[in-house]
């Protein structure tokens, strides 16, 4: 069992395994469930998120209002990203599942529904990219789990109750910590790539227009599926966050707490009330139609 991110990584390094067989150790025995179940269940998830991931970049989803529809399908067309491939199709994919999600598709909330998409397109992005196994990104579903453990135990993976930093924050953080151990990075690296990523999105509010997880939601989802890989990467560089993880985790827990009840996913505050928004949310009549923006 582990309590923390210091924790994690300290059994991972007293009993020199990797973080991934640490967790799995843990989720065996709090479940009762063997190693092979355990990554039955895994592979399920996997799964769902390789079908949210791909299925709007060639066929746009239909939701009430609309208002991220096609967005995948643009993104992966574009191309001359001057991001680069790698990251215009993770981009691409984080839309895809923010679509599936608005529509009311099956997707793998990890941590929620509306941070849906930062998970999978940077794991399926960068295990792309790498070449690893199933096996291998499996591992590195497992560690993001991990993470987004102790998160949810010492601080909060709810818009509702802390913010967007606890929704696309939290599944940047896992998503981190899932590039560096698909990159065979160190235990040490993992958890600076958490708090690299916590820190980076500190404080981001919750203001869904018209209420309808979709703008800026999707938006969200595709920058902090950056982040995770920005943040993997300068930890794998080296870079230390100086602040301890599990520090950045509680410091994320209080600025939500801070947050004014507008900014917690209420769409009464930030880019919910501008004037094109609450023109949007005047014209949703309730159907399945499409608002003109």
């Amino acid at each position: 069992m582990y309590s923390s991110i210091q924790d994690l990584v300290g059994q991972a390094n007293s009993r020199q395994l990797p973080l991934s067989q640490v967790i799995l150790e843990s989720e065996m025995a709090l479940t009762e469930k063997s190693e092979q179940e355990v990554y039955t269940l895994l592979e399920r998830h996997y799964d769902v998120m390789v079908s949210s991931a791909k299925k709007a970049l060639t066929q746009p989803q239909q939701m009430i209002g609309g208002l991220i529809t096609g967005m995948a399908a643009k993104q992966y067309g574009y191309e001359t990203p001057l991001a680069g491939k790698y990251l215009n199709d993770v981009m691409a994919m984080a839309l895809s599942s923010s679509e599936v999600n608005a529509s009311m598709g099956l997707v793998c909330a990890a941590p929620t529904g509306g941070a849906s998409g930062v998970l999978p397109a940077v794991l399926l992005g960068t295990a792309g990219k790498l070449q690893s196994t199933k096996r291998q990104a499996l591992d590195a579903l497992l560690v993001a789990a991990g993470v987004g453990a102790v998160i949810t135990k010492d601080a909060t993976v709810s818009g509702a109750e802390g913010g967007c930093q606890a929704e696309c924050g939290a599944a940047a953080a896992m998503g981190a910590a899932a590039v560096v151990t698909l990159a065979g990075g160190t235990p040490e690296a993992c958890a600076n790539a958490v708090a690299i990523a916590l820190m980076n999105c500190m404080g981001l509010v919750c203001d869904p227009v018209a209420g309808m997880v979709q703008l800026p939601c999707a938006f969200r989802n595709a920058s902090q599926a950056v982040n995770a890989i920005i943040s993997a990467d300068m930890a794998l560089a080296g870079q230390r966050s100086v602040i301890p993880a599990d520090e950045v985790i509680e410091a994320l827990f209080r600025v939500g707490k801070m947050l004014p009840e507008a900014l917690r996913e209420t769409a009464l505050g930030g880019i919910a009330v501008s004037k094109t928004a609450k023109q949007i949310t005047e014209g949703l009549t309730g159907d399945a139609g499409t608002i003109q923006i």
